[in-house]
């Protein structure tokens, strides 16, 4: 049995307490999907209160944030929405929602597009409205909830559709950005880019915001030290050391959520082996294996080729 030290203080105030729970309940926390803290997705989170408390103008800012899948964009978008979500204004008896998130549907279709808003905004959807109609709807709604920002995902998923498709849901977005002067926050994979590109005077309002693969940088240092802040082991890890960076760095090509994962896993195994830290001898090829497949396959083909 693991002997609990007196000294933790490695570990962030507040996780402290989890370091002292049974071993089976310190995996279940470490399992669980929560917020890690870093440097990059503080500045987005920053710029995206910035758009929000933007002034109504005629032209409204936009902000395009891409990346190859698997950097945490989505993760980002989720936190922002969490801390501002839709309340309840007891003096003026409405309901208020400020930032309407919605996934960009499969294909780009004007029709799709409305109802996803609509259901986004928790309205009633008659069946056999016209796109007009739909439209119309979406307006008075967005006004009513005083909506101050539209975010769509996955908005690469655009490029699936005709030539024609494309203009006719980018035009579509202009209108209701000029319409309710709203700002646009489009997020997808690094094709986001080529799928905005397609409509010049829309592709001139937005700032791109890349989040790259990790490198071993300041940033990866951050990320890293959040990591050992907060996964509830009784000895501090060896993180930012220089070996065990440039082995996570390698085993997982910079992917966040892969990097995640692969700490994730080495921090159960700490537990389990009583070691409690990870250290170079923790990234074995069974944490390896279990944390995630897409590192293991890479490996096995790397391995064949």
């Amino acid at each position: 049995m693991t002997t609990i030290p007196g000294d933790l203080s490695h570990l962030q105030p507040a996780h402290r307490p989890y370091a002292l729970l049974a071993d089976a309940e310190r995996v279940d926390w470490i399992r669980q999907e929560r917020w890690i803290n870093y440097t990059r997705a503080e500045q987005v989170l920053v710029r995206l209160g910035e758009l929000l408390r933007y002034p109504p103008r005629h032209r409204m800012p936009a902000l395009l944030l891409f990346g190859a899948t698997g950097m945490g964009k989505t993760r980002i978008i989720e936190r922002f929405l969490r801390e501002n979500d839709s309340h309840f204004d007891e003096v003026r008896g409405t309901t208020r929602l400020p930032v309407v998130a919605l996934q960009m549907p499969p294909t780009p279709h004007e029709r799709d597009f409305y109802e996803e808003l609509l259901v986004t905004m928790e309205a009633v959807l008659p069946v056999g409205l016209s796109s007009t109609n739909l439209r119309q709807r979406v307006r008075v709604l967005a006004r009513q909830l005083e909506v101050r920002m539209l975010v769509i995902d996955e908005i690469h998923s655009m490029l699936s559709g005709t030539f024609r498709e494309q203009r006719i849901f980018l035009n579509c977005l202009r209108f209701l950005a000029n319409d309710l002067h709203l700002p646009l926050v489009c997020v997808g994979t690094n094709e986001a880019k080529q799928a905005l590109m397609t409509d010049q005077q829309l592709a001139d309002r937005f700032e791109a915001r890349e989040l790259p693969a990790w490198r071993d940088d300041t940033g990866f240092h951050q990320l890293l030290a959040s990591f050992g802040s907060t996964l509830p082991l009784r000895r501090a890890s060896a993180l930012r050391e220089a070996r065990i960076r440039k082995r996570i760095l390698h085993l997982t090509e910079g992917v966040t959520v892969r990097v995640c994962r692969l700490l994730e896993e080495a921090a159960v195994q700490a537990i389990a082996s009583g070691g409690e830290r990870i250290e170079l001898e923790t990234l074995s090829e069974e944490v390896v294996t279990a944390s995630l497949v897409s590192i293991s396959d890479r490996r096995t083909r790397r391995t064949v080729a």
